[in-house]
């Protein structure tokens, strides 16, 4: 089972040549790195989030698996949808799925669906990829796509997550793809924004759902970044550091309507 790029040559490059320096224009080599159990990080096209995604990914020691949860934006599938077999293709070439891994997770959590047509025109998870790749020539990935959870839910799949993983010995990494505010006025998305990463910086995962709610903070991956912080919290994290926000502001120049971008590393 063959799952084919949706937004290669719109949200990145699909020529693999043009792909590849287009990466290292926005990452760096960092003789230290860090390893951390969960991240968040940002999907839009490069031009506009590239440079905070580039950042998050340049910073870790990234493992051989990502067990990776985006948002499901097209509303296709089921709202907890698990790919558990096959690849992912990508200019470079073909990126497995961890067979082995996502079964075990579809039969830790009954909330979620051996579901691929929810992945198939997603791109949250697939901008992901390359900058995967621009540091590890292979990897393994087990793809979810999330649409309506309750919170409950969130917690219950976080906690399936790490129970899967815990007693690994080379664990996955677990990424959440999300950007954060969308079309407001900087200024609003920048305040707003502070918010949710507040409470990201707190390992509150209940807080982080429950704020984005109350406040209308259109952040269209707060179940995947839910689900992570449950998960990480589960394994063991004691901290959390933003690593890079922005908004599409910096890169376009109009502060009237923009959309934000965070980078988080869970620690």
């Amino acid at each position: 089972m063959i799952r084919h790029p949706a937004v290669a040559g719109q949200f990145y490059p699909a020529a693999p040549g043009d792909l590849d320096r287009m990466v290292k224009r926005y990452t760096r080599d960092v003789a230290e790195k860090v390893r951390a159990r969960a991240v968040v990080v940002p999907h839009a096209g490069y031009v506009y989030s590239g440079a905070v995604a580039g950042e998050v990914f340049s910073t870790l020691a990234l493992p051989e698996r990502h067990v990776i949860f985006c948002p499901n934006h097209t509303g296709v599938g089921a709202d907890a949808a698990i790919m558990t077999r096959g690849a992912w293709r990508m200019p470079w070439g073909d990126v497995p799925i961890d067979e082995v891994l996502a079964a075990r997770l579809l039969a830790a959590s009954p909330v979620l669906e051996d579901d691929p047509s929810a992945h198939r025109g997603e791109h949250s998870l697939e901008v992901q990829l390359p900058f995967i790749h621009r540091f590890r020539d292979t990897f393994r990935i087990v793809p979810v796509a999330l649409g309506r959870m309750s919170l409950d839910q969130c917690r219950a799949l976080g906690e399936a997550t790490a129970a899967v993983v815990r007693d690994d010995p080379s664990p996955p990494l677990i990424v959440a793809s999300s950007d954060m505010t969308h079309y407001e006025p900087d200024a609003v998305a920048r305040r707003k924004d502070q918010r949710a990463i507040e409470r990201i910086l707190a390992l509150d995962a209940q807080g982080l759902y429950r704020t984005v709610r109350s406040e209308g903070i259109t952040m269209c991956g707060v179940i995947p970044a839910t689900v992570a912080l449950f998960a990480a919290v589960a394994l063991g994290a004691t901290s959390a550091r933003l690593v890079k926000y922005a908004t599409s502001a910096d890169a376009s120049g109009d502060y009237g309507q923009v959309v934000g971008y965070a980078g988080l590393a869970i620690l």
